[in-house]
């Protein structure tokens, strides 16, 4: 079923128009949301990447040091 054509009158164009720019206005405002929690999102992102590399660094150092401790152990339980 075909619907009717509807002519805009001289009335109903600004109306239209205004709904159009608060529709457009809205779209723009998410729009800024979006890309404002998107970059605070990246800054995060960066933020916690360092801290794993961090982490991983520690871990690491600590592994190599539980490691030489359990050696020193290990000589000077032969040694005794």
């Amino acid at each position: 079923m075909q619907q009717p054509f509807t002519i805009m009158t001289e009335t109903h164009l600004p109306s239209a128009l205004q709904a159009f720019e608060d529709k457009l206005d809205q779209l723009i405002d998410n729009y800024q949301d979006v890309k404002s929690e998107n970059k605070s999102l990246k800054l995060k992102q960066a933020s916690l990447i360092s801290e794993k590399e961090q982490l991983l660094e520690k871990t690491t150092q600590a592994k190599s040091r539980v490691e030489a401790m359990i050696t020193r152990l290990k000589a000077m339980e032969q040694g005794s």
